[in-house]
């Protein structure tokens, strides 16, 4: 496998099951999200991936970020679209490892994890049915320059922000709704008085759109 990764399997198996793929965000690792593992729906297979860039002392990220002398963040979007093709893979290489339904992968990102979940599904779409992206928000610099719309017409996203997050800031994750709108798609959006993170709240409406 191209990526280090922990698994829990279905409890009620099929001959195909679903699939939630989870993304940490940076400074994270595949421990972080699967840490709720057990609460998810108990027909998919839960598996957490940990990104490709270690950081020290510790932790890894998807891609690097920059601080310039005004202390303004920029995101390496060239190592980004690598852990989008990365992404893209690894889901190549699980489907065909464990029985897994093709047409009911979820991509569950939280923050870098989710930004890249947003260019992974309209990138691939044939890869993904669903996308939850956690306190993340969507980057035009590494989406398709082209997308085809119909191709993408079958993506459904359920994006979630804290209204007080201090990483990325509330007003960056509103531009995700429109963005997708534009393209034709499904947007359930949700805020949350929380900094950056994933309030109970926000965990158990996410769990009840999937299971819808």
């Amino acid at each position: 496998m191209n990526l280090h990764y922990l698994i829990q399997e279905p409890k009620v198996k099929h001959d195909k099951n679903p699939l939630l793929l989870l993304l940490h965000g940076y400074g994270s690792n595949e421990e972080d999200l699967f840490s709720f593992a057990t609460e998810l729906p108990n027909d998919s297979y839960v598996i957490s991936v940990r990104a490709p860039y270690d950081l020290q002392p510790y932790g890894h990220a998807w891609y690097a970020i920059h601080f310039d002398a005004d202390e303004n963040k920029f995101s390496d979007n060239v190592q980004a679209k690598q852990s989008v093709e990365l992404i893209a893979g690894f889901i190549d290489e699980i489907v065909k490892q464990y029985p897994i339904d093709t047409k009911n992968v979820t991509l569950i990102g939280f923050s870098q994890g989710a930004i890249l979940s947003y260019a992974t599904a309209l990138t691939y779409p044939e890869k993904v049915a669903k996308v939850v992206a956690l306190s993340g928000y969507f980057n035009q610099e590494i989406m398709p320059e082209v997308i085809d719309t119909k191709s993408i017409s079958h993506l459904k996203f359920f994006v979630s922000h804290g209204s007080v997050d201090q990483v990325i800031p509330v007003d960056w994750a509103r531009k995700a709704k429109p963005a997708l709108e534009n393209l034709g798609l499904e947007v359930e959006y949700h805020e949350y008085p929380v900094g950056h993170g994933v309030a109970p709240q926000n965990f158990f409406d996410f769990k009840n759109w999937l299971q819808r």
